[in-house]
Parts: structure tokens; C-alpha cells; sequence
């Protein structure tokens, strides 16, 4: 019971956190770090070395953006297995590539996908509703029983949501169905590593191996 409480509570605070960074309008730039925590680590296809490198990167990226942008541009930040997804807007072409140009050069970036818009920053309407989104879609994949919700991370930016993770071709076909169905989401951009069917059943653990029963001999008469 204490352990199903504790989830709920870790839950909320992430909702929590999510909505107060899609509300607040003197932070420009958004770190797509997943929360940490125990279940969340167990479950994650990533080995725990490259989960603390994509959080490293987060920080050391976003750090260096705001000191060459500052707050003229809204820049979302995602590293998933070392590779960045850039999304949100920025004023100029050459803003978007210097973002790019940037975030390349942080240590331990494999790749960066640059999803960056030239216009105007959305409002916080667009991304209080953005964060909505993406609750329901990882509602959406918890409920779907053949998918490991936690090896999707979810990102939505002005009603596109972007799928990245570690999963085969089935469950990225599979995912993308149930993400397409959800209300507010007007697009499905897939971020994603495809890996075989043999790769994830080297990652699952290994089924528990019943125990015998215990049984004790037969009394001499």
C-alpha cells in the first residue's frame, strides 16, 4: 500500500512540475529530463551510464543556450541515448542554426534532430495545453496493454507530439497508432532507435522460475 501511495505521489509531482514549466513565462528554455526514480530507471531501455549522460547533456546545453540566446528564443530540450531532439521557436533562420551548431557541440551528443520554428515564442495557452496533451498521451500508453509505457518519451510542441525511445518496429507502429487517437494531437513526428525483437527480450528480465512445492515425507508407522 505505502508503495502504490508513493507512485501516486511521484506522479503528481511530475504533473505538477510539467504544468508549472508550461505556465511559466521567465523560464525561455525547458529541459526534457526524465524525473528520476526507481521504477522508472528499472524500466528504462537505456543503461543507467547514458541516462545520467543525457541528463549532463540537458544541463550543460541548456546552460550554453542561455548564455548565447538568452531569452529571445523558446528552446525545448530532449537528449534520449544521446540524441537531442530542439524543439519550440526561435526569430530567425539563424538563430535555429546556431542553436543546432550549439547543442552539437556539447560532449557526448551523438546526433541532434532540429525540429526548431522560426516565429514568434507560443503562449502559454499553447503550452499549458501542450503539457495536457502529453499527459494524455502517456495515459493513453499506459492503457494500452501490449506497449511499456515508459520506454516512450513523449514530447508535444504546438500539437505534434514526438516519440523517442529504445522499441522495436511493432511497438512503434503500435504507439503511434494509439498516439494518433488521442484528443489535441494533430500530428506524430517518431524520434525513434528501432531495435529487434531479439534485442528486447535480452532486455526484459528473465521470468521467475517456479519454486517446488514444499512437501514433507511420509511418517514411518
Amino acid at each position: 500500500m505505502k508503495r502504490v501511495v508513493m507512485k501516486r505521489l511521484a506522479l503528481a509531482s511530475t504533473a505538477a512540475a510539467l504544468l508549472c514549466g508550461a505556465l511559466t513565462a521567465c523560464v525561455p528554455l525547458v529541459i526534457g529530463g526524465a524525473a528520476a526514480g526507481g521504477s522508472l530507471v528499472a524500466t528504462d531501455r537505456r543503461t543507467s551510464g547514458t541516462q545520467l549522460e543525457d541528463e549532463g547533456i540537458e544541463l550543460r546545453a541548456s546552460s550554453r543556450l542561455r548564455t548565447n540566446l538568452g531569452d529571445r528564443a523558446h528552446v525545448n530540450l530532449t537528449s534520449y541515448n544521446r540524441q537531442v531532439l530542439l524543439t519550440g521557436e526561435v526569430p530567425t533562420e539563424q538563430d535555429k542554426q546556431l542553436v543546432e551548431q550549439i547543442v552539437s557541440r556539447v560532449e557526448n551528443v551523438a546526433s541532434v534532430v532540429n525540429e526548431l520554428a522560426v516565429m514568434g515564442n507560443s503562449s502559454l495557452t499553447q503550452r499549458s495545453s501542450d503539457t495536457l496533451v502529453t499527459g494524455r498521451v502517456k495515459a493513453m500508453l499506459i492503457d494500452a496493454k501490449d506497449l511499456f509505457a515508459n520506454s516512450f518519451k513523449v514530447v508535444t510542441e504546438r500539437g505534434t507530439v514526438y516519440l523517442m525511445g529504445r522499441v522495436t518496429q511493432r511497438e512503434a507502429d503500435r504507439a503511434t497508432t494509439v498516439v494518433r487517437s488521442t484528443p489535441g494531437v494533430q500530428k506524430v513526428i517518431r524520434v525513434l532507435e528501432i531495435i529487434s525483437e531479439d534485442e528486447l527480450a535480452r532486455m526484459l528480465p528473465a521470468p521467475a522460475t517456479p519454486q517446488p512445492a514444499n512437501t514433507k515425507p511420509a511418517s514411518a508407522n
